[in-house]
Parts: C-alpha cells; sequence; structure tokens
C-alpha cells in the first residue's frame, strides 16, 4: 500500500517537474518576478509614488486655501485703517501709549 502511495505522488511530482522544465513557464514566471521586483516601473516603486502624489495633492490643497486666504486679507489690509491697527494688534502685539497689553495663552 505504501508503494502504491509512492508511485502515486512520484507521478504528481513528474507533472511538477514537466511544468518547471517548460521553457515558457520558466520565462513567463522570470518576466513576471523582473516587472515586480527588479524593474525601474516596479510595483513597490509605483505604489510609493502614488502614496506621494496622494500627499502632495493634499498640499496643494491646503496651500491653494491658504493663498487665497492671504489675498483676502491683503485686500481688507489695502482698504481699511481699522483692519490695519486690528492686524497690528493681533499679529505684532501693538499697543498705544496710554494701553497696557496682557497676553494670555491658553494651553
Amino acid at each position: 500500500m505504501y508503494l502504491v502511495a509512492t508511485i502515486a505522488g512520484m507521478k504528481q511530482f513528474s507533472g511538477i517537474f514537466s511544468v518547471l522544465k517548460n521553457k515558457y513557464f520558466l520565462a513567463s514566471a522570470f518576466f513576471v518576478v523582473w516587472m515586480l521586483f527588479f524593474d525601474p516601473k516596479d510595483w513597490g516603486t509605483m505604489r510609493d509614488r502614488k502614496n506621494k502624489l496622494v500627499e502632495l495633492e493634499i498640499s496643494e490643497k491646503h496651500l491653494t486655501q491658504q493663498i487665497a486666504d492671504t489675498r483676502k486679507e491683503l485686500g481688507l489690509l489695502r482698504n481699511s485703517a481699522h483692519t490695519i491697527e486690528k492686524y497690528a494688534r493681533e499679529n505684532y502685539y501693538m499697543k498705544k501709549d496710554n494701553e497696557d497689553l496682557f497676553i494670555v495663552k491658553t494651553p
């Protein structure tokens, strides 16, 4: 019975070995491995580039919004003296001569 099982197993292995000896299978396997790992445009590099592209698109949206806010603020600063005074007080902590300035920072 053991002999019958080993003979059947040998036939399976001979079928696997014949597939591994096939030159078309070997060429295809080599091509797939080469394209996945060794090619300049391999799978890992393409994944990294896609992730970088997503990060850059998010950064672009953020910077575009920041530019729009800055342009809006610049337009207000060019047109209103009250806005200039408010901007100077908030960002540069400027004060009038008869005022005291207390800065409270929240945690």
